[in-house]
């Protein structure tokens, strides 16, 4: 059984940064596509970052230059850096492992909150 625990949500200030892990058990991440997708409320699910099996990463154009997904395969976990925070990427944030884009395991979620 596949199981994604994302953390390291919280509440910051706009501007500031927050770093959200998301560890695996049941899969080894370095063998399927990763993504992050955030919901903010009254919002649909949006796509944030992915990072693929063969390391081709790609960002949302709303976060692009202030987030920065990337990998410690030691873990088994994936990681979501992101800086220069704004109101705007309030959400609770999930991440998702699959194949090609199409995730068959997604993580509970973890809030974050950026004040203005």
């Amino acid at each position: 059984q596949v199981q994604l625990v994302e953390s390291g949500g919280g509440l910051v200030q706009a501007g500031g940064s927050l770093r959200l892990s998301c560890k695996a058990s049941g899969r080894t991440v370095s063998r399927y596509g990763v993504g992050w997708l955030r919901q903010a409320p009254g919002k649909e699910r949006e796509f944030v970052a992915s990072s693929n099996w063969n390391i081709e990463i790609q960002y949302a154009d709303y976060v692009k230059g202030r987030f920065t997904i990337f990998r410690d395969n030691a873990k088994n976990a994936v990681y979501l850096q992101m800086n220069s925070l704004q109101a705007e990427d309030t959400a609770v944030y999930y991440c998702a492992s699959g194949i090609a884009g199409n995730y068959d395991a997604w993580g509970q979620g973890t809030q974050v909150t950026v004040s203005v």
